[in-house]
């Protein structure tokens, strides 16, 4: 698969849109040295090949589960792909990842009680065919996160 092609342009551009949407586009323009209608003509291409989209932002504290959880998955390495994306359609997965190592899937998920964790894990995951084992980990305190890299709410 070929990657949409940028350009140093519409790197800046996705810059000054990642610290704030809202900004005008006659200013981005100014900022670009370039002019409005070539900034609202990158931004609605960017927007069709899906390479940038506008959305609410919401910290952890506004989700209507409130406690975050980390599900590490040892799986068997030709069935990774399609196992990540069985997961991934589980409820409340909201996010499934491929990773290195000794698990290779990681999966984040809001939940309301430490149960709803543990079903999740090791009721529906871990019984899947090609899953070897699984561990939970529950966040106790939020010292950093960035929607912007990784939106879980």
């Amino acid at each position: 698969m070929t990657e949409p092609p940028i350009d140093d342009l519409d790197r800046q551009l996705i810059a000054i849109l990642s610290g704030n949407a809202q900004v005008s586009n006659r200013r981005v323009a100014s900022e670009l040295g370039v002019t409005e209608g070539t900034v609202r003509s990158r931004i609605r291409r960017l927007q069709q090949e899906r390479l940038i989209s506008f959305t609410a932002i919401t910290g952890l504290e506004l989700a209507s589960k409130s406690q975050l959880g980390k599900i590490r998955i040892q799986a068997d390495a030709l069935r990774q792909k399609d196992l990540a994306e069985t997961i991934s359609r589980m409820d409340p997965v909201n996010a499934v990842m491929l990773t290195m190592g000794s698990f290779n899937i990681l999966a984040m998920c809001l939940f309301e009680d430490l149960e709803e964790l543990a079903t999740l894990a090791s009721d529906r995951i871990l019984a899947l065919p090609g899953v070897y084992h699984v561990e939970t980990s529950v966040a106790v305190r939020q010292v950093k996160y960035n929607a912007l890299i990784a939106k879980i709410t």
